[in-house]
């Protein structure tokens, strides 16, 4: 009667129990996670109990706040040389502005072929506006961090799209939409370079002291990143709301809204990982391409609908910028967990070498 040698019965032993572990890893995947559920719990709060006058003056600045925090902490982190390769990699940076500047406002001029009893002209208007608009900085290096991809290429990408977009946008406005330039203030310029890349850069300037701190708390970077996200989202539903952007249309036209935002957001998503893939990006640099070319800046959108259109109009362009940025930051929180998930799993499947 054949026997199990000693190791071939304690192999056989260990592996019932990481079998089940297993099975409770996929199991734990298919529910939502807790910063899946905190965007979620943020987006349903901001809509029901939204902050008014000096909380909400309080709760902007705490939520800038923290996103200076989060860039200080990877600036800090980051080595230098990996941030003169995220500078440096050009590829990368014309696929994101690519998508930006070109794919994006390919769907927004397709939108202003849907029938006009379909959708409103003003919101199909906003659509087109929406698509102009630069990516956004801080939720994109957030995600990228959160989603393990490639932080320095995602800080300099979204950046260079942001400060390309102070004159991309207003340019490209007037030739499609024929809108009166007004002329782009500092104070669209300012949050960038001062609340962003400043944070960054000081957080370079002191790497030798902290970086061995954060190496050894790496977890801290982390909850920064996860809760800058969820701040963000609270605020901008919450802002959303006292403003009455909800109510300035009807169930119809604002469930159309939310549809076409959810087609093109799904149809830039696809096309960014595709193309990332078909190129041959790394999986950290699809990660960043695919958070930093799929989503427009509603912080750079305001300001600069309020330079290049009459007050009146404002509010219609808005809307569709505003229900964009909501879905962005839910779908881009729930994939940036599932990128993440994928890489434990891999490292997981990875056998420990002796």
């Amino acid at each position: 009667m054949a026997t199990l040698d000693p190791a071939g019965q304690a192999d056989a032993a260990a592996t019932g129990p990481r079998r089940l572990r297993q099975l409770g890893r996929r199991a734990l995947g298919l529910l939502p996670d807790p910063f899946t559920l905190a965007i979620l719990a943020a987006l349903l709060v901001g809509l029901v109990v939204p902050v008014h006058g000096v909380a909400a003056t309080s709760l902007d600045k705490l939520t800038k706040c923290a996103i200076a925090l989060l860039f200080f902490l990877h600036g800090a982190k980051i080595s230098r040389e990996t941030i003169l390769r995220g500078i440096m990699h050009w590829r990368l940076h014309l696929l994101v502005l690519a998508s930006t500047f070109v794919a994006f406002p390919v769907f927004g001029a397709a939108v202003q072929f849907l029938p006009r009893g379909l959708l409103n002209p003003d919101l199909a208007a906003g659509f087109l506006f929406l698509s102009l608009l630069p990516s956004t900085v801080q939720s994109s290096v957030a995600f990228t961090a959160v989603a393990g991809g490639n932080v320095p290429s995602a800080v300099c990408s979204a950046s260079i799209s942001n400060l390309l977009g102070m004159f991309v946008t207003p340019l490209m406005v007037s030739l499609t939409m024929h809108a009166h330039q007004g002329g782009i203030s500092w104070e669209t310029v300012r949050p960038i370079l001062f609340e962003l890349l400043a944070p960054f850069a000081a957080g370079q300037a002191v790497q030798t002291w902290v970086r061995p701190w954060l190496l050894r708390h790496s977890r801290v970077v982390g909850l920064v990143d996860r809760g800058s996200i969820v701040l963000v989202v609270y605020t901008a539903v919450s802002a959303a709301t006292v403003e009455g952007y909800w109510r300035m249309v009807s169930l119809r036209d604002l469930g159309l809204v939310v549809l076409v935002s959810a087609v093109i957001l799904a149809c830039m998503l696809a096309a960014t990982t595709v193309l990332a893939r078909r190129l041959g990006f790394s999986k950290a640099d699809e990660i960043a391409i695919v958070f930093c070319g799929s989503k427009k800046s509603l912080a750079s959108g305001a300001p600069l609908a309020g330079a290049l259109f009459p007050a009146a109009a404002v509010g219609g362009l808005l809307l569709p910028v505003i229900v964009f940025h909501q879905i962005q930051l839910v779908t881009c929180g729930v994939l940036a967990r599932r990128y993440a998930r994928h890489a434990d799993a891999a490292r997981l499947a990875t056998p420990d070498v002796a």
